[in-house]
């Protein structure tokens, strides 16, 4: 989308353009575009278009505000999620944060959860578009009075006088995702070096950073929603004592760890625990062991084990009816045997494709199993139960 076109989306006539759009569907499309093109400009009609279904797109991620909001291509893809900048803001206005550089703030959805909690925001952006996309939004959602939008490269701007930096840097280009810190825009060490200039920091990067680029001093933070892993955060300045922290939301639940000795081995038990994505990733597993007076099936695999029921958050737990020897045949008899149709599949550390083995399985009937997969020390075994439904 060019300026000049998005600029006239925010024109009386853009406006109304915009709420007749509000409800439209795909089948509507063509139909209604003729229409509207006797009564506005094509290139509005076009622009209208395109935003329409980018606000569409993007109430996956901001829910009812993303009818008020306006985005880009890469705006909608590389949001924040509504959910997690509205925890982030909490921990900052925890923090007791009141004045905050956001760095490359792309369409503001970090920048509007801050101020929502409070938090002045000088929101920093080098693109043109993107920066008056920002500015929009901050206006249609009743914050432009805490959120001051500059286009600028980030390295210019002077954090002195703020309580803290927020860096979200680019890491894709028109290749696809960069996966090297230091190929970042701005790279990893820049970033950590702003976010340490004020008394509280924070520098987004990707969940599948390695452990080792943790700078010294900084907690690292796993977020996840709704059981998906959605980012990880270096931090600085929170005094944390534990290293890592794994978030999931909704809830929130947080928990801080990850140095812990290893976990004990052993035998599978009534029940079995998956740790959520966030969990994993900060290595925090041993955290769900102990919490589940449990124990691992094997040493480099993340399914805890226990014999008994012991809820948290942090892990689904399921209740084990069968553990036998990994047995394609036999698994298909049991199935046909119990009249299943609904068939769940899940594996770590064995050569499974779900979908195959679902093919295999042929299920029919009313009933449904949870079928998981996993090497143990003893084989791969395969393990039948239900959802206890602790987690979230």
């Amino acid at each position: 989308m060019e300026i000049e076109s998005f600029r006239a989306l925010l024109t009386e006539q853009g406006q109304a353009l915009l709420a007749e759009l509000r409800e439209f569907t795909a089948e509507q499309e063509l139909a209604l575009a003729t229409r509207l093109r006797r009564e506005y400009p094509s290139e509005l009609v076009r622009a209208a278009f395109e935003q329409a279904r980018l606000r569409q797109r993007a109430e996956a991620k901001f829910g009812a505000d993303a009818r008020s909001m306006y985005f880009t291509q890469n705006g909608v893809e590389q949001a924040t999620r509504r959910s997690v900048a509205e925890w982030r803001a909490g921990r900052f206005a925890a923090l007791g944060v009141k004045r905050l550089a956001d760095l490359c703030c792309g369409i503001g959805g970090d920048a509007i959860a801050l101020a929502r909690a409070g938090i002045a925001v000088l929101a920093v952006d080098r693109d043109e578009l993107t920066c008056e996309v920002a500015r929009a939004n901050a206006a249609a959602l009743g914050v432009a009075e805490l959120v001051e939008v500059r286009c600028a490269d980030v390295a210019d701007v002077d954090t002195d006088g703020f309580d803290a930096v927020f860096t979200d840097p680019a890491r894709r280009t028109s290749r696809g995702r960069v996966f090297d810190p230091e190929a970042y825009s701005p790279p990893l060490s820049w970033a950590v070096e702003a976010a340490r200039r004020t008394p509280f920091g924070a520098l987004k990067v990707a969940p599948g950073i390695p452990h080792e680029l943790v700078p010294e001093g900084a907690e690292a933070e796993w977020v996840s929603d709704r059981g998906e892993v959605k980012e990880a955060v270096l931090w600085f300045g929170t005094g944390a004592a534990e290293p890592y922290r794994a978030t999931l939301l909704p809830g929130p639940h947080s928990l801080a760890g990850g140095a812990l000795p290893d976990p004990p081995v052993g035998p599978v038990g009534r029940y079995l625990y998956e740790p959520d994505g966030a969990v994993i990733r900060g290595r925090m597993v041993a955290e769900v062991v102990g919490a589940t007076n449990g124990r691992l099936l094997d040493p480099m695999i993340a399914y805890v084990t226990s014999d008994e029921l012991h809820p948290t958050p942090y892990a689904h737990a399921y209740e084990l009816t069968d553990v036998l020897p990994y047995n394609v045949k036999k698994l298909k008899a049991l199935v046909k045997e119990r009249r299943i149709g609904t068939v769940v599949i899940k594996k770590r550390g064995a050569s499974v494709v779900p979908e195959e083995l679902r093919r295999q399985l042929k299920p029919s009937g009313p009933n449904a199993v949870t079928v998981i997969v996993a090497r143990t020390a003893a084989g791969p075994v395969m393990m039948l139960g239900q959802p206890v439904g602790l987690a979230m």
